[in-house]
C-alpha cells in the first residue's frame, strides 16, 4: 500500500488489518508510520514498511513483491497554487510508476484511489459508473483526472472518495483545516453551490472490502458520502457546535477572482490563505453521485456525527482552542470529567473520537501475534 501515512491511508491500514489482511506500506521516512497509525489503535511493528518514494521504481519494486495485492493511495491533495510541479510528479508520475510496477509483479488485484473531482466538471446533473473523464484546468482536479487514465491503462479498481472529514488526521489536510478555519471565524464569506462529504472511517472500511473478494478488475466504486450545499454544510456545523458562525452566501463567480487574487498572494505570502480558487471551483461544478452507485455495501454514517467526532478531535490535538468547539466538544468534556464512558472510548479504556466498534477496535495486533493471519487473499496487501 501507498500513502499508509496519509489520512485516508492510516484509517484504510487499520481498517485491513480489522479485516485480516497482513500489509506493507512505502514511506519516505519510516519514523512516521508509527506516529500515523498507533493513535488508530494499530500496534507498533503491526505492518511492514518499506522505504521509498511513490516516483522511485527501485522502492515500488520492493514494495510490490510477493504480495496479493495493492492499494495505490499516495497522493497530494491541495488547492495551494505552490504546489502544482508536485500534483503532477506525485499523482501523476507516481501513479504510473508504482501501478506499472504491480502490473509488472503481476498482481492481479490493485486499487488505485482516485476522487470524484475526477470526473469534474460533468457533464450530466449526477455522476456514476461510466461517467466521462472531468475536463478541469484546476490542477489538483486535472491531475487525479490524469491519474485516473493511467489507473485505466493498467486496469485498476477504482475509487472515488468524497471531500473527507475524521478525526486522526496526521497531518490535518485541507478539509479538516478548513473546518477549523471555519470554526474560528476565518472564512465568514461562502460560495453557493455544493459539495459530497463523507467520514474518512467509511471509506477507509470500503477498501478493506475491497481486498475481501468484493473488488474485480476495472470497476468502479464511490466512497460513502452526501452531497450537501454550502449552505446546508455550514448549518451542520452550527447545530452540532451551538456555535453562531456568521457567513454571507455568493455565486462562485463573484468569487473567482478573490480566489485568483488569493491564490496569486499565495506565492509570496509563507503562511496558508485560508481562500483559494481550487475549493471554490470545487463548489461551482460539483454534482452528487447517482443513486446506486457502487459503494460495497458501506453506507455513510450521518454527517452530522462526522461533524461532531472531528471537531471534538481538532481540539483534544490542540489543533483548535476548546471554546472554539463550542457545545459537541464540551458535553463530551463534561462525560469525561464525570468518567462516564463515552461513545468513542476504546475498549482499554482511552477516550477519544474513536471510530464506532464496526469501525475501530481499541488494538490492531502486531503482526506475527497469530491473530492477524494472512487475510482472505493469502499473502499481503502492499
Amino acid at each position: 500500500m501507498t500513502g499508509g501515512t496519509g489520512f485516508l491511508g492510516a484509517h484504510t491500514v487499520a481498517a485491513l488489518l480489522r479485516h485480516g489482511h497482513r500489509v506493507r506500506v512505502l514511506a519516505r521516512d519510516p519514523a512516521r508510520v508509527p506516529a500515523a497509525l498507533v493513535p488508530l489503535g494499530v500496534a507498533p511493528g503491526a505492518v511492514e514498511v518499506v522505504r521509498g518514494d511513490v516516483t522511485d521504481p527501485a522502492a515500488a519494486a520492493r514494495l510490490v513483491s510477493d504480495v496479493d495485492g495493492l492499494l495505490h493511495a499516495a497522493g497530494v491533495y491541495t488547492f495551494d497554487p505552490r504546489r502544482r510541479t508536485e500534483l503532477r510528479r506525485v499523482n501523476e508520475h507516481g501513479t504510473d510508476v508504482v501501478l506499472g510496477a504491480a502490473r509488472r509483479a503481476r498482481i492481479s488485484r490493485i486499487v488505485h484511489v482516485s476522487t470524484v473531482g475526477a470526473l469534474y466538471p460533468a457533464a450530466a446533473g449526477t455522476i456514476g459508473p461510466g461517467s466521462p473523464a472531468g475536463a478541469s484546468r484546476e490542477p489538483y482536479l486535472a491531475s487525479k483526472t490524469a491519474a485516473e487514465t493511467i489507473a485505466r491503462r493498467h486496469g485498476a479498481t477504482i475509487t472515488r472518495p468524497p471531500a473527507l472529514l475524521g478525526p486522526h488526521d496526521p497531518h490535518l489536510g485541507d478539509q479538516n483545516a478548513r473546518l477549523r478555519d471555519l470554526l474560528r471565524g476565518l472564512t465568514p464569506i461562502w460560495p453557493t453551490g455544493g459539495l459530497p462529504i463523507g467520514d474518512v472511517r467509511d471509506s477507509a472500511e470500503l477498501h478493506a472490502r475491497l481486498f475481501d473478494g468484493v473488488a474485480a478488475a476495472g470497476r468502479e466504486y464511490f466512497g460513502p458520502g452526501t452531497f450537501v450545499t454550502t449552505r446546508e454544510y455550514l448549518a451542520t456545523v452550527r447545530a452540532v457546535t451551538g456555535l453562531r458562525l456568521p457567513a454571507v452566501f455568493l455565486p462562485p463567480a463573484a468569487l473567482s477572482g478573490v480566489g485568483r487574487t488569493a491564490d496569486v498572494l499565495q506565492r509570496i505570502w509563507p503562511r496558508p490563505v485560508p481562500v483559494q480558487y481550487g475549493a471554490i471551483h470545487v463548489c461551482a461544478v460539483a454534482v452528487p453521485v447517482e443513486a446506486g452507485a457502487p459503494d460495497a455495501g458501506v453506507a455513510p454514517r450521518p454527517l452530522a456525527e462526522t461533524v461532531a467526532d472531528t471537531v471534538n478531535w481538532l481540539a483534544e490535538s490542540g489543533a483548535l482552542r476548546a471554546r472554539r468547539a463550542g457545545a459537541a466538544f464540551a458535553r463530551e468534556s463534561a462525560l469525561r470529567r464525570r468518567g462516564a464512558p463515552e461513545a468513542g472510548d476504546t475498549a482499554a479504556g482511552g477516550a477519544g473520537p474513536a471510530a464506532p466498534p464496526t469501525s475501530a477496535p481499541s488494538t490492531v495486533p502486531a503482526a506475527g501475534s497469530g491473530t492477524t493471519g494472512s487475510g482472505p487473499i493469502g499473502k499481503a496487501v502492499a
